[in-house]
């Protein structure tokens, strides 16, 4: 069991959990939260966005807008109080509802429900060559949520110490997956979107 779940367990999990949220919630929650991003403010409610997925290969990972619609700024990290961020999109934010349309993604192959979040391309030139090991997290498929952003690694990352700490925890997660570990941070994510996380914004 402690191999099956890595190599064959793990997508089956992906795309059982996938479909029934889809199934369950998204199929009504997902076009409100579209409404109400385009009430909010012009633009599409879906964003689409270049990330390092599973062996480095570069996906399209699908996000609801938070920002204001500029389809060309150029990467720059989200800030606290950062001015980009709707009013809708502050609130999605808090709460990790801007990730969900990343289940399409999951059943897509692209990315897992549980791993560690894919970066963006600049981002991994940035810290590849500062942070030990950093290539390895390309060794699975990237998550919807991770024990790193449950464990309080989330924001921006604007030192090489603080992406070594967020990095440390992607490795020990692929070191240690299993199912249990996987219910227990979606467990774990599900509750900081109650409580709404201090470090998501």
């Amino acid at each position: 069991m402690a191999k099956f779940y890595p190599r064959r367990g793990k997508r089956l999990f992906d795309v059982a959990f996938s479909m029934a949220f889809l199934g369950l919630a998204g199929f009504w929650l997902l076009p409100l939260i579209a409404l109400l991003i385009r009430l909010d403010s012009p633009g599409p409610a879906l964003f689409r966005q270049q990330r390092v997925g599973l062996g480095g290969k570069v996906f399209l990972c699908l996000k609801f807008r938070t920002m204001g619609h500029n389809p060309e700024a150029a990467f720059v990290q989200t800030r606290r109080d950062d001015p980009r961020i709707t009013r809708v999109g502050r609130i999605l934010r808090k709460t990790n509802l801007d990730e969900l349309p990343q289940f399409i993604n999951v059943l897509l192959g692209d990315m897992s429900v549980v791993g560690p979040r894919p970066h963006v391309p600049q981002l991994d030139e940035a810290f590849a060559g500062a942070v030990q090991s950093y290539e390895l997290r390309t060794m699975v498929r990237p998550g919807v949520t991770g024990l790193a952003q449950v464990s309080g690694c989330r924001g921006e990352t604007r030192s090489v110490r603080e992406m070594n700490q967020r990095v440390r925890f992607d490795l020990f997660y692929i070191r240690s997956v299993s199912l249990l570990m996987d219910v227990k941070i979606v467990i774990r994510t599900v509750l900081a979107a109650i409580r709404g996380d201090e470090r998501a914004f």
